[in-house]
C-alpha cells in the first residue's frame, strides 16, 4: 500500500515526487491533442461531410433516423450529440473519483475507449455516414471524460504559484505532439500517391493512428500519476452522498455537488463566463476545416499546413501568455486574448475564397491565443476549487470546456443549414465571445478565491 505522502491541502509535498508528477502528467495532453488536431480539427470534418455528401438525396440531404439532415451540417451536429453525452458521462465520473479517490482507473477506461473509437474510423468509407458519426460522438465524449478527470489532478500536483506555468507546460507538450503528427499526416497525405495509397486510405490512416498514438502515450501518465488516499472528511462528500452505491449513487451525488457548487456562487459565476467564450473557441476549433475547404474551397495540403502553423504557434503562445499572466494576472490576460478571437472572427467572414495566404494569417492569430487562453482558464479554475471537490468541480468545469460546448456546433449548423452561407455561420460565433468577455470581466477573481478556501496568489 502506498503511503500518503500529501500535505493537507492534498498536493504531493515531496517536490521531486512532485516534479515527476508533473512530468506525467504533461504527457497526457501530449497523447490526446492528437485526436483534436488530425482528428477533429483537419480530416474528419471535411472527410466525414464528403462521406455524408456521397449518401445524400438529390436535395443534399441526409436522413439519419428518419430525420432530414443537410450533408453540410451532419459534423457539426454530430459534435454537438457527442457534447450532450459528455454532459450525461462527466459529472458522474467526477463524483466517482472524488468519493473512492481513484481517479486513475477511470482515466483509463475513458482514455481507452476514445482512442479505440478514433483507431475505428479507418472503417469510414463510402456512404457509411452513420458509422462516422456514431464513432465521432463515442470519441469525443471519452475525450471529454477523459480530460475532466485529468484536470482534477492539477491541484494536486502543482502549488497555487506553479499552476499557471504548470497548465501552460501541459498545453505546450499537446500542442507539439500536434505539430509532430501532423508533419508526418501531411507527408502521408501529399504524397499517398507515392505510398500506392488513394486520397481517402490516406485519410483513414491518419484518422486511425491518432487513435493508436493517443493510446500509446496515455501509458506514460498512467504509470506516473498516483490516486490519493480519500480523507475522512472528503469521503464523506456533500450532503451525505457518502451512503450512496453504483449508478443510482453517482446521479445523488451529482446532485449534491450541484447543491454544493451554490455555496460558491463567485465560482459558478467564472463558470458561467467560461462556458460562453469556451463554446466559442472549441467551435472555431472544430469547424475551421469544414470553413476553409467549402467555403473558401482550399485543399487539405493547405488545412493541413495551416493547422500545424496553429500547432507550432500555440506553443509559442501558451508560454507566453503564462509570462504574461505572471506581470498581469491570469484575468487580465485573458480578457486580451477574448479581444483578438472577435476580431479574428470578423476577419474571417470578410477572408476571399481561394486566398490561401490570407487564411494562413488567420490560423497564425488563432495559433498566438488559442493554447495560453485555454491554459490559463485552467488555472485560473484551480485555484477556485474546495479541496476534496476536485474531481467534481473539473467535471463541471470540463462541461463548460467541452461538454455544454454543443451549443456552439449547434448555432454553426443551424446558421448554414438556414442560409447555406459558412460566412454566417462563422460570423454568428462573434456573440460567444463578447458575452464571455463581459461576464468574465464582471468576476471578482481574488474574492472567489478566497470564498472557495484557498490562498490567494500575489497577483491572478
Amino acid at each position: 500500500m502506498t503511503a500518503d505522502t500529501t500535505d493537507p491541502e492534498g498536493r504531493t509535498a515531496d517536490p521531486a515526487e512532485r516534479r515527476r508528477e508533473q512530468r506525467g502528467w504533461y504527457f497526457y495532453d501530449f497523447a490526446c491533442s492528437v485526436y483534436s488536431t488530425s482528428v477533429l480539427t483537419v480530416f474528419l470534418g471535411p472527410y466525414l461531410t464528403s462521406v455524408a455528401k456521397a449518401a445524400a438525396d438529390p436535395e443534399g440531404f441526409v436522413h439519419p433516423l428518419g430525420i432530414p439532415v443537410r450533408a453540410g451540417s451532419l459534423f457539426a451536429y454530430s459534435v454537438s450529440a457527442s457534447l450532450v453525452v459528455a454532459v450525461l458521462a462527466m459529472p458522474l465520473a467526477g463524483a466517482a473519483a472524488d468519493r473512492t479517490g481513484r481517479k486513475k482507473p477511470l482515466l483509463a477506461v475513458a482514455a481507452y475507449l476514445g482512442a479505440a473509437a478514433t483507431t475505428g474510423m479507418f472503417f469510414l468509407e463510402g456512404q457509411r455516414y452513420l458509422l462516422g458519426a456514431f464513432l465521432l460522438i463515442v470519441a469525443n465524449a471519452s475525450f471529454a471524460v477523459a480530460m475532466a478527470l485529468y484536470n482534477a489532478y492539477l491541484p494536486q500536483i502543482a502549488e497555487p504559484d506553479e499552476r499557471d506555468a504548470v497548465s501552460s507546460r501541459g498545453w505546450a507538450f499537446g500542442y507539439t505532439s500536434g505539430a509532430l503528427v501532423l508533419v508526418l499526416d501531411l507527408v502521408l497525405y501529399s504524397g499517398h500517391e507515392s505510398f500506392g495509397l488513394t486520397e481517402g486510405t490516406a485519410v483513414r490512416i491518419c484518422l486511425a493512428s491518432a487513435g493508436l498514438w493517443w493510446g500509446v502515450f496515455a501509458l506514460v501518465p498512467l504509470r506516473r500519476l498516483r490516486d490519493r488516499p480519500v480523507r475522512p472528511a472528503e469521503s464523506a462528500g456533500a450532503e451525505g452522498a457518502e451512503d450512496t452505491e453504483g449508478a443510482v449513487g453517482g446521479w445523488r451525488q451529482l446532485v449534491a455537488t450541484l447543491k454544493d457548487m451554490r455555496r460558491h456562487p463567485l465560482t459558478l459565476s467564472f463558470l458561467l463566463a467560461y462556458l460562453v467564450y469556451n463554446d466559442g473557441v472549441q467551435t472555431v476549433i472544430s469547424q475551421a476545416s469544414i470553413y476553409g475547404s467549402e467555403e473558401l474551397g482550399l485543399d487539405q495540403t493547405t488545412l493541413i499546413t495551416a493547422v500545424l502553423l496553429v500547432q507550432v504557434l500555440a506553443v509559442v503562445g501558451a508560454l507566453g501568455m503564462g509570462r504574461m499572466a505572471r506581470s498581469y494576472g491570469a484575468k487580465r490576460t485573458i480578457l486580451g486574448s477574448l479581444a483578438v478571437w472577435t476580431a479574428i472572427l470578423a476577419a474571417g467572414y470578410f477572408l476571399p475564397a481561394g486566398a490561401p495566404v490570407f487564411f494562413y494569417c488567420l490560423a497564425a492569430a488563432i495559433g498566438l491565443v488559442l493554447g495560453g487562453s485555454q491554459a490559463l482558464s485552467r488555472s485560473l479554475f484551480s485555484h477556485l476549487v474546495p479541496r476534496g471537490k476536485e474531481a467534481e468541480y473539473f467535471s463541471a468545469y470540463e462541461m463548460s470546456d467541452r461538454g455544454l460546448s454543443w451549443l456552439g456546433p449547434l448555432v454553426f449548423g443551424l446558421a448554414y443549414q438556414l442560409t447555406g452561407s459558412y460566412r454566417d455561420a462563422i460570423i454568428s460565433l462573434v456573440i460567444f465571445f463578447a458575452a464571455g468577455f463581459v461576464l468574465l470581466a464582471r468576476v471578482p477573481v481574488r474574492r472567489a478565491v478566497a470564498a472557495a478556501g484557498n490562498p490567494v496568489p500575489d497577483r491572478i
